[in-house]
């Protein structure tokens, strides 16, 4: 495997990687950031306040985002395996 294969291939797996995440921790970060300023105006310091909007936010991006997320790992998946065989030989 030449170098610039594998900078492609590890360029591609971390371009994935950085893809599944912020579709996944993004809006549970805008609502956490603005679950914390509510709590900052009203002074409720309650914990179950900012996990639950979060944990919700969380399971409703998994549930909208999560057939386009399967294609996007299926892509680079299917992309190593066909590379396979040109490295072999």
């Amino acid at each position: 495997m030449s170098p610039e294969q594998a900078v492609t291939l590890v360029s591609q797996a971390i371009w994935v990687i950085i893809l599944m995440v912020s579709v996944l921790i993004l809006p549970s970060l805008i609502v956490g950031l603005v679950v914390a300023i509510f709590q900052a105006v009203t002074q409720v310091n309650e914990q179950t306040l900012s996990f639950l909007p979060r944990l919700l936010v969380t399971l409703l991006s998994i549930i909208l985002a999560g057939h386009w997320l399967i294609q996007e790992i299926s892509d680079l998946f299917i992309f190593v395996f066909t590379a396979i065989p040109s490295e072999i030989g």
